[in-house]
Formats: structure tokens, sequence, C-alpha cells
């Protein structure tokens, strides 16, 4: 694929994207703060520099691939030359909720907040991405199929790919870590996951492990590079998204759900950390509402 070539499906209902792939050749395109209504995938082949994404920033290297879901902010900044290819999706085009074991992609490369947004590429993957991409690129330019059939099960190879990669690579990472952080972090994670619906404070936390708020404070900066809070909250949104995604409740019900009797409390905090209203949220990415209609 030689550098600048774009392929983009418009969808024909609304005018908005429903899938793009692109090369890129410099920082122009993500040096500034993104908030996109699709899903991001951006393999970084050359170069190098600081990924700035929710509440954490990260030093990354050539041969890397970045993944974030919508309204998720995030913005490259570098000094050097970066070169690579973007892939971009729409839910209206491929909804990663609607069969979440399908690509196993929902809770691995997108919307995990207990790791970094992003996997390193070894050669072997390498090869098979270069080949995937290809072939995503040769159903779009095929005229002969205008409702691209094979284009959904080729993205779905794609992730599924690159799944399973991150996957791996964090079952074979080195462990530098006491062997009773493990155990404190895996319990703070299940804890978070019963209850984050109705105990949002770290405090809430530190005292269902029966540690110091300040010593759990200290193994979710060193290990996850954000605050407990933000940990707590991004879990929060994400479960918002989904809601707002996948259902018509009223967005009063889902901050219910959520643990927030005051709706406007809620949209407040959906709005501070999304930058849009849950109402725009639910407009914009659309499924739910291309699905009831």
């Amino acid at each position: 694929m030689k550098e600048q070539d774009v392929f983009t499906l418009i969808n024909q209902q609304n005018g908005n994207l429903a899938f793009k792939l692109f090369s890129f050749c410099d920082n122009s395109h993500f040096d500034h703060l993104q908030r996109n209504n699709f899903y991001t995938v951006i393999w970084v082949k050359n170069g190098d520099g600081l990924l700035k994404v929710d509440f954490s920033e990260y030093l990354f290297q050539k041969n890397t691939v970045f993944a974030f879901t919508p309204y998720q902010p995030f913005m490259f900044s570098t000094d050097k030359k970066i070169s690579g290819i973007a892939l971009q999706f729409h839910s209206d085009f491929y909804c990663i909720h609607r069969n979440p074991k399908e690509t196993n992609c929902d809770t691995v490369l997108f919307n995990n907040i207990y790791q970094e947004p992003f996997i390193s590429i070894d050669n072997l993957t390498e090869n098979k991405l270069n080949q995937q991409l290809e072939q995503l690129k040769s159903e779009i330019l095929n005229k002969e199929n205008d409702n691209y059939e094979l284009l959904i099960p080729n993205l779905k190879i794609f992730l599924v790919t690159l799944s399973r990669l991150k996957a791996l690579s964090k079952v074979n990472e080195p462990k530098f870590i006491e062997a009773e952080t493990p155990f404190v972090l895996q319990n703070l994670k299940k804890a978070i996951e019963e209850n984050f619906t109705q105990k949002h404070s770290a405090s809430d936390y530190a005292t269902l492990l029966n540690i110091s708020a300040n010593a759990l404070a200290k193994l979710v900066k060193t290990h996850y590079n954000k605050t407990l809070t933000d940990l707590i909250t991004e879990r929060i949104i994400i479960e918002a998204k989904r809601e707002l995604y996948m259902t018509n409740k009223p967005i009063k019900e889902v901050a219910w759900y959520l643990g927030y009797a005051d709706e406007f409390h809620f949209s407040r905090l959906f709005k501070t950390k999304t930058d849009i209203s849950p109402q725009l949220y639910r407009d914009t990415v659309g499924f739910a509402k291309a699905e009831l209609n």
C-alpha cells in the first residue's frame, strides 16, 4: 500500500463514515486531540513519540498498533516523522458488542482499562497483518460487488489477529512485581467489576480490600499508570457507552443503573470524560437507533 492511499466507504443512509483505510507519512492526522465517533486502529510502522490517551501518557516506538474506541480522546506528540496505516470503522458498519465472543476484541483490544491501548508487533505478525490489510484493500476495490460481503469477515480476521497477539503478550510478559501485588490488583479488578455501579470512590475499594487508600493508590499508579479514581471512572464510562450504544433506555434509567440518582450529575460526568452528552453519543454512534427502527 502506497503512502497517502485512502480507501473510504460512506454510509449512504446518513452520509457518515462507515469504513476507512489509509496510509500516513507524518503526524498531521493525529497531532491534535481526536474524539472520533468510530473505532480507530493505528499501526505506526516507523517513528516514535508520546501517546496521550484518556488519563495517561505512554512512550511508543515503531511497529506499534493502537486501538481506540468511539470518543476516546487521544493524540500523538512527536517531533519526528512517523508513518504507518490507520483503519477506522463505525459501529453501524461492524458492531463489536453484538457478538462479543466473535473476535474477543471488546475486552482485549478495546475497552480494557487495565492494559495499555497498544501492542508491539513482531515480525511474524507484521507479515500477517500486511497480508490482511492488502485483502481488505482488495475487497474495497472490488467493483463487482457493491455490498462488500467479504469486507466485514476480513475486518474480523484483522481484529482477531490483534486481539490474540495482545492477549498472548500479556501472558508471556515478564513479571517484575512482588508476588503479593498481582493478588491485590486482581482482587481490585474483581471488586470494581462487582461494585462499580454502586461504589464510585477510591476509599470504597480500599475498605473492601482492607488496605490503606494511599497504598492502593500507589499500586494502581505503578501498574496501571493512572489513579484509582480514573480507573473506576473509566469503567463506569465504558458501561455507560455500552448502555447508550446497545439499548434504548432513557438517559435517566442508564444513570440510575450506574448508581447516579441525579441524571444531570451523570450527564456532567459523561460529558467531562467524553466531551459530548450521553444523548449525542447515542445519536452519533447510532447502533441501537438503527436496530430499533
